[in-house]
């Protein structure tokens, strides 16, 4: 079978389980090698400490589709596309494939103030804040380096924010949120990094994850699916 044919037989296979639903949560895209669900914001991806905060993205999807194995996660107040392999094999492959950066993913955030340039690079090295954890923080000497991609999409001067496209190609913890509040432009709603009048903008953290493109673990053809930003 052919790429070409691979991406089409895949896509014909979603299709007819696109929109299914798991205790409330959107599947956009089901077969028998992997899952693309929709986390809300304030949903865990994956179990917490302690029973009170055992409900999580992968025991909804696990309750209904057994065989679903986490991939990847997400922050608790990011919304968006989570990708979910069905068996270990289908883990191992999209394990692989985060691991190698072979997956494009696209956030859409809203900033504070009105970003200058409209395209650019954030190339700073992420660390754990150990005395704020979770916390994050810029370290030039000890951090790990990271990168993110921005396009700016809109600017509105009469709120004073930007909507902006990002594309991190390392996967820091937090990565987004500290990369946009080192360059004086915190994310609206951020109860970590944002100072109180930004936070306060917004009842939720204005960061979903709109976009994944990723190869299949079955055939190799490219996924891509789409969930535009509920905000």
């Amino acid at each position: 079978m052919t790429d070409a044919m691979a991406h089409a037989a895949i896509d014909n296979a979603a299709a007819s389980m696109a929109h299914a639903a798991v205790d409330d949560v959107p599947i956009l895209y089901l077969d028998r090698h992997c899952i693309v669900a929709i986390k809300p914001a304030g949903l865990l991806s994956v179990p917490g400490r302690g029973p009170q905060n055992g409900d999580c993205l992968a025991r909804r999807i696990q309750s209904r589709l057994d065989d679903a194995l986490v991939v990847h996660r997400l922050d608790m107040a990011t919304s968006g596309l989570i990708v979910f392999a069905r068996g270990i094999d289908a883990q191992r492959r999209l394990s692989t494939s985060f691991e190698r950066r072979d997956v494009d993913k696209r956030y859409v955030a809203v900033v504070a103030g009105r970003l200058a340039d409209d395209a650019g690079a954030i190339e700073l090295p992420l660390i754990a804040d150990w005395p704020n954890r979770p916390k994050q923080k810029i370290d030039e000497q000890h951090g790990k380096a990271a990168l993110t991609h921005f396009r700016v999409l809109a600017r509105d001067p009469g709120c004073d924010t930007t909507r902006v496209e990002l594309r991190p190609v390392s996967g820091r913890s937090h990565q987004l949120r500290v990369h946009l509040q080192a360059i004086g432009h915190p994310i609206l709603g951020d109860a970590l990094y944002a100072p109180p009048a930004v936070r306060e903008r917004a009842t939720r953290l204005l960061l979903h994850a709109a976009a994944l493109r990723f190869p299949h673990p079955a055939t190799g053809g490219r996924v891509e699916v789409e969930s535009p930003a509920p905000f």
